[in-house]
């Protein structure tokens, strides 16, 4: 078993300020929140009764989390023990972004105070969508830190409960793999219901299918995007021969994506719309462009043996994903009845202080916890 360490060093450091003090204004906001009611700091209304918390934070946020089921998928599906390195970054990752979307979901409730609802079995609505995924969502995220824990457990030399842990951990694991596929789907099944309320360049009957690939799509993405990163912001050599091992199975993804979601609008009759030179159609190019960019560089060898060129397809892939799933549920939907959203100031720094939280949370736990690899001293 590979070791692991932390990075050490100081943990206040400017990054971590900056991000620190844009989660004190959103504090600020969010206590807003609960004490006047979300009207006083959101511009969701009866025609968009969800907006960016939702869109953004749990839509977009569980995606670029994938990261930790992505890698999961390669290791325990596939039997490829080689990608060991990358997952516990890439599970931390995971862990914070669900556990700050389901924060999010608190935030744009009504009646919060009965969240604890989905989890009272003769409260259940077992017909429902919305149901299926909040229940996983809220379970994955239990799941996730169990997963993560012998990270914690080796912290605190808790040696005999990680022995115990690692005996049913397998347990947790097919959890981790099971609960995405659920739930990632049934965040596109969810949109099916909007019917003609959404637009035909984003609504299909192949929903459920296009979110579980974008889903797997974003979370590798961000495997790439953090390891890269990482690598050059705390001084360590890069991953390459896994990165570039990794990334030759996005071609066959991205192509995959890109015959479902262009055929499947050809067929339909409505891709002249795209064509027509409106914000939906140049939205929904551009999109499919951006997968198109990724699919063409990794589809060759030596590109993916290049940081510059990966760390790019991996930006591609991060933003159009974003965008397709952004698009799909705000700006490619219509209520009609001339009803309109725009994200409030209040409801975007709510929205940046759970990704600041985040990067937060990130910086302290890799620089005091166990997660990265253990390098070799020469």
């Amino acid at each position: 078993m590979q070791e692991r360490e932390a990075l050490g060093g100081r943990v206040l450091t400017v990054p971590f300020k900056v991000c620190a003090a844009i989660v004190l204004i959103g504090l600020f906001f969010i206590g807003k929140r609960f004490i006047f009611g979300i009207g006083s700091v959101t511009n969701m209304n009866d025609g968009y009764p969800w907006g960016i918390w939702i869109a953004y934070d749990v839509v977009v946020g569980t995606a670029l989390a994938c990261a930790g089921y992505s890698i999961a998928l390669i290791i325990y599906v596939f039997n490829k023990g080689e990608y060991s390195p990358l997952l516990k970054p890439a599970l931390m990752t995971s862990m914070f972004g669900y556990t700050l979307a389901g924060i999010s979901v608190i935030f744009d409730i009504g009646r919060y105070w009965q969240a604890y609802n989905i989890f009272l079995p003769w409260l259940s609505n077992l017909h429902s969508v919305m149901f299926e995924v909040a229940l996983c969502i809220g379970t994955y995220i239990l799941v996730l830190w169990m997963e993560f824990a012998p990270v914690l457990l080796d912290k605190f030399k808790a040696d005999q409960l990680k022995v115990r842990l690692n005996r049913i951990i397998f347990v947790f694991i097919a959890l981790g793999i099971l609960l995405p596929t659920m739930h990632q789907s049934s965040l596109g099944t969810m949109m099916l219901m909007a019917g003609h309320k959404l637009s035909p360049l984003w609504w299909s009957g192949f929903l459920p299918l296009l979110f579980l690939i974008t889903a797997v799509v974003i979370g590798y993405a961000a495997v790439i995007f953090e390891s890269l990163v990482a690598a050059i912001a705390f001084k360590r050599p890069m991953e390459m021969r896994l990165l570039s091992k990794i990334s030759a199975l996005m071609p066959w993804l991205l192509g995959l994506y890109l015959v479902v979601r262009i055929e499947d609008v050809n067929l339909r009759g409505y891709l002249p719309l795209a064509f027509e030179g409106g914000l939906l159609g140049n939205l929904f190019l551009l999109e499919n462009l951006l997968f198109l960019a990724a699919l063409l560089i990794l589809a060759y060898p030596n590109n993916r043996q290049s940081p510059q060129l990966l760390f790019i397809a991996s930006c591609a892939m991060l933003l159009g994903g974003s965008m397709y799933r952004f698009n799909t549920y705000i700006v490619g939907f219509d209520p009609g009845t001339g009803w309109q959203y725009f994200p409030s100031v209040p409801e975007m720094f709510i929205t940046f202080g759970i990704i600041a939280a985040e990067v937060m949370a990130y910086l302290w736990f890799v620089k005091t916890l166990p997660v990265l690899p253990k390098l070799n001293k020469a």
